[in-house]
């Protein structure tokens, strides 16, 4: 076997997770148990996530099993060079995705396992600042890419001369809530500007908010009369109409004054969905605030999490580098991070989350 290879299986309860699957399959057997619908749904939900990461488990212990078999083999037989070649890069990709699965691990809040909802605002500076919004957009969509998750663009604002005003993204996938909520915070760029004549250094900002996709019902309730709803022709470049139908649609929560665009999909009723699937999240957000909040007036303390709070800098000129000050984790390879490759970052991230919890 390969030297370093020690999977800690101790590290997740399988047994545990098994034995709680097994309680909810025989839970959906008795009689009742669809009576209450919405109890159901949330118990077959937990049923198929607690499958989804036996299942991994599972095939990460067959593999390893698999693997050693293999190299007690070629130990004995004396296999050649290319043999070995093979059993090398297995062992890496399994160490790899052992190390990712137990990473996983870290993600215990109780909306981690759920969808994001990802809202990107450019900041003060007009072109510049929507410019960066606009990468910072293809930044996730690439990284959700990376990671095989599903992103749907829910509603995108175009800026006037390039770039977007806003976009507001949905991401699905294992723990993608857990993952991406990292992101949350300010993001400041500093470069050449492509849009300056004389080509100066400028610093521009944009807004990351990220949040947890809420249950249709159990979690926010919505008066339908606490809802104003209008409809109007989605546009594009410039504000300029690019549909003669009036397929957009904006919903006023009046109670919180929460407004939320859609307009990315050419039917009323998906950009309605949208809407209201973005309305929840935001409003889910605002209860999760509130409790927060009521937890920190019990400590005595008080975190701002204000526009002015920065979480990472990406420095183009004069020199590269990206640097999360939450961490102090830095990298010279921008164009990576640019592309999506953001794994290392938020890695540092949770790790770090982990431990202050430890501590705690």
């Amino acid at each position: 076997m390969p030297n370093g290879f020690q999977p800690s299986w101790c590290a997740f309860d399988l047994a545990g997770k098994g034995r709680e699957a097994a309680e909810l399959e025989q839970r959906s057997l008795v009689p009742g148990f669809w009576d209450d619908g919405q109890s159901a749904r949330d118990a077959m939900q937990r049923l198929a996530a607690l499958r989804s990461v036996i299942d991994r488990w599972n095939s990460l212990r067959l593999r390893a099993d698999d693997l050693r078999g293999l190299v007690e083999i070629a130990a004995a037989e004396e296999e050649d060079e290319a043999f070995d070649a093979d059993a090398q890069r297995e062992f890496a990709a399994l160490r790899r995705e052992l190390e990712e699965q137990e990473f996983a691990l870290s993600f215990s809040g109780p909306y981690d396992d759920r969808p994001a909802i990802v809202a990107i605002h450019a900041g003060a500076g007009g072109t510049e600042s929507q410019d960066w919004a606009e990468m910072l957009l293809r930044m996730y969509l690439r990284w959700a890419e990376r990671r095989g998750f599903r992103a749907e663009v829910l509603d995108r604002t175009e800026g006037e001369e390039a770039g977007i005003k806003s976009a507001t993204v949905e991401m699905a996938g294992p723990y993608a809530y857990g993952y991406i909520k990292a992101e949350r915070g300010v993001h400041r760029l500093v470069r050449l500007s492509p849009y300056d004549s004389a080509h100066a250094r400028h610093t521009s900002f944009a807004l990351v908010e990220v949040l947890p996709e809420a249950d249709d019902a159990a979690e926010v309730s919505i008066n339908s009369d606490d809802l104003r709803i209008d409809v109007f022709r989605a546009s594009g470049h410039g504000g300029q109409n690019v549909q003669k139908n009036s397929t957009a649609v904006r919903i006023t929560h009046i109670p919180s004054g929460i407004v939320v665009t859609c307009q990315n999909e050419r039917s009323q009723g998906r950009n309605r969905d949208s809407a209201m699937k973005v309305l929840r999240a935001r409003l889910l957000e605002i209860e999760l605030q509130r409790r927060a909040d009521q937890q920190e007036k019990l400590k005595g303390e008080h975190v701002s999490a204000g526009w002015g709070n920065q979480i990472r800098s990406y420095v183009l000129h004069p020199y590269k580098m990206v640097k999360d000050h939450r961490t102090d984790f830095e990298t010279s390879d921008t164009a990576a991070v640019l592309d999506g490759d953001l794994d290392p970052l938020l890695q540092a991230y949770h790790r770090q989350a982990v431990g202050a919890e430890q501590e705690a």
